[in-house]
């Protein structure tokens, strides 16, 4: 099902891929930036879009994709504070909190207060938000095998060259946009 789902909702990018490139042989740098703004935004769109379909479904249905990326940072691993699961999810207390509200009352999270600290939040999973986790992490692993199931070795080394180069730059990016919000906060 997931594969399926995956290959149909990237062929859709994909297709456009050697179009882009004819046009970016062609055209102006302004072109290309445009033509890749349009693809990645379109993987970006994509992604979401199966993802959603696929895991808020069934036994899931409770639940938004974003409480089954919280679930995820939660994970398996035993109880986490809440600000280190905030802060993996780059999200505020208030906004984690709304979610594990949720995530509590539909019984995919436990919440408990440390016994060292009592100031410390402490969340992990219960049985069905292991389940949900498992679900989501499948999902993730089937995607991925459909997705490159296309790709000869060669051109799986390139996309994940190209992807770690695109994935430092943002995570760089981030930081400086970070930085400079900081900065003009301070200057205020």
């Amino acid at each position: 099902m997931v594969g399926k789902v995956v290959s149909q909702g990237l062929k859709g990018a994909i297709k456009e891929v050697p179009q882009m490139r004819q046009t970016a042989g062609r055209s102006s740098d302004m072109e290309l930036d445009k033509a890749l703004n349009t693809l990645l935004v379109k993987l970006f769109r994509d992604i979401m879009n199966i993802e959603e379909e696929v895991l808020i479904s069934g036994e899931f249905t409770d639940i938004t994709i974003n409480d089954m990326h919280v679930i995820e940072a939660i994970g398996t691993g035993g109880p986490k504070p809440s600000s280190v699961v905030a802060k993996k999810l780059s999200v505020t207390m208030g906004t984690l909190t709304k979610s594990i509200d949720r995530l509590t009352r539909n019984q995919y999270v436990l919440r408990e207060r440390s016994d060292e600290d009592k100031r410390l939040v402490l969340l992990s999973l219960t049985e069905k938000g292991i389940k949900a986790d498992a679900h989501h992490q499948k999902f993730h692993k089937e995607m991925i095998e459909a997705a490159m199931a296309q790709f000869d070795e060669q051109e799986t080394k390139i996309l994940l060259e190209s992807l770690g180069g695109l994935a430092d730059y943002f995570s760089e990016h981030k930081k400086n946009v970070i930085a400079d919000g900081r900065n003009s906060q301070l200057s205020v």
